[in-house]
C-alpha cells in the first residue's frame, strides 16, 4: 500500500482473533463493482493510563524505566519489534499499527505524580523504546514536549531515540537540560539510500533530515549519538561505513547498531515485505537472518537477540568497530547526572 510500511494487515495468532477470510467468490470481482479501496487513513484513540512510567528488568537493555507518549507509530518501519504490541489491543500489527494510533494527553500529569512519590530514585528515563515520541502527530498533541518539560523542571536525565528531525522542535529545552549532563539523543538512521528508505521506513523524514538534526543537536551542546538499527542483510549492510562516516561527518559522538530483529507477528509481515518489494533477494535475506539468531526467524534470548551469532554477525561487528575507530567514534561515554533531582509537589504542593 503507498505511503505504508506493511504490505498487509495480518491478524495476530497469540491471543484470541480467528483469520480474517474473505467470504465468496465474489470478492475477487469487488474492485468492478465498489471500485478501489479508500486510501487508508490515520486515527487517533485518547488513552487514559493510571501509569506512565514502564519497567524493565532485561539485562541487556541499558535503562530500567521508559515513557511512550503514543501507542503506534505512523512511521510505518517494517522491521519495527513494537509492532507486536497492537496485537494487545486485538488489532494487527500489521497496517494498524501504523494507522490506528493512541495518544496519551496525561501523560505529563501522571509523570508529575509518579515523580512525587517519597520513594523515587531518579535514573535515566528512556523515551522512544516503544513508539517513536517524534512522530507525525506529536505536533498536535505536544505530550512528548510536556513530559520534557516536568524532567527539565524536575532536574531528571532523559535519553531519547527516534528517527524524526521534530525532536529540534524541543532543542530549546534539551539544550538547557544537556548542560547539566541531564540529557542525551539518539537519532536512527538505517539507510542513505532514498530508494530503501521509501520502502523500508516510508512516513519518517528522511536520512538527510536525520543526519542534520544531528549536527544542530550536537552543536547545542546535546551528546547525540547515531542509531544504525536496525542493520538488514543483503539490503542495507552494504551501507554500514557510510553511515559511520556520514555519522562523524554530522558530528556524532557515538555510533551503535543491532541486526534486526523479527519477534512474532514481524516476521511474517517481514517476509511479504521482501517478497513486495525484494523478490529477487527475499530468499537470501532470510537465510542470513536464520544463520545469526540460530536457525530461527527470531532468537529472543537475552543478549544474544542485541548481537547475533555466527560469522556474519561477527564480520558484521568487525566492520562497525573498524570503522568507527577510523572516524573517531565511540572514544568517550557519556553519564547522566542523577543527584540533580529535585522531587516535584504532589497533588497537595508543597507544605512548607
Amino acid at each position: 500500500m503507498t505511503g505504508r510500511g506493511a504490505t498487509r494487515n495480518a491478524t495476530p495468532t497469540r491471543f484470541n482473533l480467528n483469520d480474517r477470510e474473505e467470504d465468496g467468490d465474489w470478492l475477487d470481482d469487488r474492485e468492478d463493482i465498489d471500485g478501489a479501496p479508500p486510501p487508508l487513513r490515520t486515527t487517533v484513540t485518547i488513552e487514559r493510563p493510571k501509569t506512565i512510567i514502564a519497567r524493565n528488568r532485561s539485562p541487556d537493555i541499558p535503562f530500567d524505566r521508559s515513557l511512550n507518549a503514543y501507542r503506534g507509530c505512523e512511521h510505518g518501519c517494517i522491521y519495527c519489534f513494537a509492532r507486536p504490541t497492537h496485537a494487545y489491543h486485538d488489532l494487527s500489527p500489521g497496517l494498524d499499527f501504523e494507522s490506528k494510533l493512541f495518544a496519551k494527553p496525561d501523560a505529563a500529569a501522571l509523570l508529575r505524580e509518579e515523580l512525587a512519590k517519597p520513594g523515587y530514585k531518579a535514573a535515566p528515563l528512556a523515551m522512544g523504546t516503544n513508539t517513536d515520541p517524534y512522530q507525525p502527530i506529536e505536533r498536535i498533541y505536544g505530550i512528548t514536549r510536556s513530559c520534557i518539560e516536568v524532567l527539565a523542571e524536575t532536574g531528571h536525565p532523559l535519553t531519547i531515540t527516534t528517527k524524526s528531525n521534530r525532536v529540534l522542535q524541543d532543542l530549546d529545552l534539551l539544550a538547557d537540560m544537556a548542560k547539566d549532563n541531564l540529557a542525551a539523543v539518539a537519532i536512527s538512521i538505517t539507510s542513505l539510500d532514498p530508494k530503501i528508505h521509501r520502502t523500508l521506513e516510508p512516513r519518517a523524514p528522511s536520512a538527510r533530515k536525520r543526519l542534520a538534526a544531528v549536527t544542530a543537536l550536537n552543536n547545542a551542546g546535546v551528546p547525540t549519538y547515531v542509531s544504525m538499527s536496525p542493520i538488514i542483510p543483503a539490503i542495507t549492510d552494504h551501507e554500514v561505513e557510510h553511515l559511520v562516516e556520514a555519522a562523524a561527518e554530522a558530528g556524532a559522538i557515538a555510533a551503535f547498531f543491532l541486526p534486526v530483529r523479527l519477534p512474532h507477528e514481524v516476521a511474517p509481515l517481514f517476509r511479504a515485505w521482501l517478497d513486495d518489494h525484494y523478490p529477487d533477494r527475499a530468499a537470501k535475506v532470510m537465510n542470513i537472518i536464520r544463520s545469526i539468531r540460530r536457525g530461527k526467524d527470531n532468537d529472543p534470548r537475552f543478549f544474544s537477540r542485541m548481537r547475533g551469532y555466527g560469522p556474519w554477525a561477527e564480520l558484521l561487528r568487525t566492520r562497525f568497530e573498524k570503522a568507527c575507530r577510523k572516524h573517531g567514534l565511540n572514544q568517550h561515554k557519556i553519564e547522566l547526572r542523577s543527584d540533580l533531582f529535585r522531587r516535584p509537589a504532589g497533588r497537595q504542593g508543597e507544605l512548607f
